[in-house]
C-alpha cells in the first residue's frame, strides 16, 4: 500500500490498511471501542511512545462517557468530547504514521474517511542534570537533554524577549527528526535565516540521529578542512548568550548537544565561566588556553626540530643532559615521539570507552606505568615523557572537544614536517595553517573574525575578556 492513500470511510479498511502499513508489529496497538452512541471508534498507538495512563483518562473515558445524545463524529470529538490540548485531524495514512511514530493517538470513526491525532507522548526523558562535556565551577549547572522541547525551554527560561523566533523542521528521510532553529528577530541575519531553513529542508540524508549528521551535510563552502564550522554544546547559557548575539541555535531531537552558527575560531577556547568569574581572572585563563593550544599543537615539533637540526639553539649544560639521556635510545628523535603520543592517544581512547568508573584510574596508572617502563627499557627518553605529558595536558585545557580533535590531528603532521625540515619547515607549516583558517568562512562570517579581518569594536571579548561596564558583551 502506497502511503500516501487516503483513508476510507469504513473503520474495517481503515484498520486493515494501518495493519499492513505498520507491518503488523506487535508494539503496534488497535483498541477497538463502542461507545454510548453506538458509533464503532478505533484507537490506535505504539505501545511505549504514548502515556497509558493519559490516554485512558483523557481519551478513553470520555469518549465512552459522552452523552449518547448526539452521533460520534470527529469534529464533536475534538470541540466538545476529548480535553487534550494538541489535537489534530489527519485523511492521509502518511500523515498518520508520522504521528504514531511521534507518540500521538489516532482515533477512527466508523463512517468518516477522517481520523483525529492526540497528542499524548509518555516517552520516558532523562532529567536535566549537570554538564558533563562542559563542567564549570561558578554559573548555572543545567544542561540539555534529548528532548527538543524541553531545551527550547531552557533557553526561552533565561531569553524572555518576545523576538525570539522558534522554526520547526523535520529532516531524515527513515528517522524524520524533529529540528528547531530558535533566532532573535531583528538581531540575527534573517538572509542566514532563510538561507539554514532552505538548507535543512533540502537536506539529502535519510538519516539525522544527532548534530554532526547536519553539520557536514551543511558544511557546504568548507569541505576540505578538519576544523569545526558550528559550535556545540550542552550549556543552555551558552546558547541563550548566542541567540542575544544574533547567532541561530539549532536544536536536534535525541540529543543533548545544540548547534550555534555562524561560529568563530575564539568560540572554541572561551568558556561559560569567563563570564562568572572576575574580568582579570577570565582574561589570564583565556591567555592560557592559547599557550596550551600552541604547545599541544607545537611542543612535541619543537622538541624533533631542536634536538635533530638545530642543536646550537639549546643551552650547553641542558644540551648534555639531553645528549646523555639520548645515548641509549636506539631510536630517532620522531620515531621517539610518534610512538609515545600514539600510546598516549590509545589509552586517552580506551579511558574514554572504559567504563567511567574505572576508565579515569586506567589512564593514570597506564600512562605512568607504561611512560617509566619505556624508560627503564631504553625505549624512549625521559625528556621525551616530559614533553608528551605536557603536551597532553594541554589538550584538556582547550574547553571544546571538537577543537581539541583537529589539534591533536594537526600535531603529528608538525612533527613529521619537523623531522624533515626543522623550523624552517615547522614556520612554513604554521604560516599555510593560519592562512588555511583565514580563508575558512562560517556561513559567510570570517572563521578568524575579529582578528582576520581586524575589527577593533570586537575585541573586548575575543582573547581578553574586558568589564561589562566597558561596554562588553555579558554571558
Amino acid at each position: 500500500m502506497h502511503q500516501t492513500v487516503e483513508f476510507f470511510e469504513t473503520l474495517q479498511k481503515n484498520l486493515e490498511g494501518l495493519r499492513e502499513l505498520l507491518g503488523n508489529s506487535s508494539d503496534v496497538v488497535f483498541r477497538q471501542l463502542l461507545p454510548s452512541g453506538h458509533t464503532q471508534v478505533a484507537i490506535v498507538y505504539i505501545e511505549g511512545l504514548i502515556d497509558s495512563q493519559r490516554l485512558q483518562q483523557d481519551v478513553i473515558r470520555p469518549i465512552l462517557e459522552a452523552s449518547s445524545d448526539e452521533k460520534a463524529t470527529p469534529s464533536r470529538l475534538k470541540d466538545a468530547v476529548l480535553n487534550v490540548g494538541s489535537l489534530s485531524s489527519v485523511t492521509t495514512y502518511e500523515d498518520t504514521c508520522d504521528g504514531l511514530l511521534s507518540g500521538q493517538a489516532l482515533i477512527l470513526i466508523d463512517g468518516y474517511a477522517e481520523g483525529v491525532l492526540v497528542s499524548v507522548p509518555g516517552l520516558e526523558e532523562r532529567a536535566i542534570a549537570e554538564s558533563k562535556a562542559h563542567p564549570i565551577i561558578r554559573g548555572p549547572q543545567d544542561s540539555f537533554t534529548e528532548a527538543i522541547r524541553t531545551n527550547t525551554s531552557l533557553v526561552r527560561h533565561r531569553v524572555k524577549d518576545a523576538r525570539v523566533r522558534v522554526h520547526s523542521i523535520q529532516a531524515g528521510g527513515k528517522t524524520k527528526t524533529d529540528l528547531a532553529l530558535m533566532y532573535m528577530h531583528g538581531l540575527a541575519d534573517q538572509q542566514l535565516v532563510s538561507e539554514l531553513i532552505d538548507r535543512l529542508s533540502n537536506l539529502r540524508v535519510d538519516r539525522v540521529l544527532e548534530g554532526e549528521y547536519i553539520e557536514e551535510t551543511l558544511n557546504k563552502d568548507n569541505k576540505l578542512t578538519i576544523f569545526p564550522m558550528m559550535y556545540n554544546t550542552d550549556r543552555p547559557d551558552t546558547i541563550a548568550a548566542g541567540v542575544l548575539e544574533g547567532r541561530i541555535a539549532l536544536f536536534i531531537d535525541g540529543t543533548p548537544f545544540v548547534l550555534l552558527a555562524p561560529t568563530l575560531f575564539v568560540d572554541f577556547l572561551q568558556s561559560a565561566e569567563d563570564n562568572y568569574q572576575s574580568y582579570l581572572y577570565g582574561s589570564v585563563t583565556r591567555l592560557l588556553r592559547y599557550l596550551c593550544l600552541l604547545i599541544c599543537l607545537l611542543a612535541p615539533a619543537l622538541y624533533i626540530a631542536l634536538t635533530t637540526y638545530h642543536q646550537d639553539l639549546i643551552p650547553t649544560v641542558l644540551l648534555l643532559n639531553l645528549m646523555a639521556q639520548r645515548e641509549g635510545v636506539p631510536f630517532p628523535a620522531f620515531l621517539e615521539a610518534l610512538i609515545m603520543e600514539v600510546v598516549f592517544e590509545i589509552l586517552r581512547e580506551a579511558g574514554l570507552r572504559m567504563p567511567r568508573t574505572i576508565g579515569q584510574a586506567v589512564s593514570i596508572v597506564g600512562s605512568i606505568v607504561i611512560g617509566q617502563a619505556a624508560v627503564e627499557a631504553g625505549i624512549v627518553s625521559t625528556v621525551m615523557v616530559v614533553v608528551v605529558a605536557i603536551t597532553a595536558i594541554s589538550s584538556f585545557a582547550i574547553p571544546s572537544y571538537s577543537m581539541s580533535i583537529p589539534i591533536r590531528m594537526l600535531r603529528f603532521g608538525f612533527m613529521a614536517i619537523a623531522s624533515t625540515l626543522g623550523i624552517y619547515g615547522l614556520t612554513v607549516a604554521f604560516i599555510m595553517l593560519v592562512v588555511h583558517l583565514s580563508g575558512l568562512h562560517s556561513f559567510g562570517i570570517p572563521y578568524l573574525s575579529p582578528f582576520a579581518p581586524f575589527k577593533s569594536r570586537k575585541q573586548a571579548d575575543a582573547i581578553l575578556r574586558f568589564p561589562y561596564h566597558s561596554g562588553a558583551k555579558g554571558p
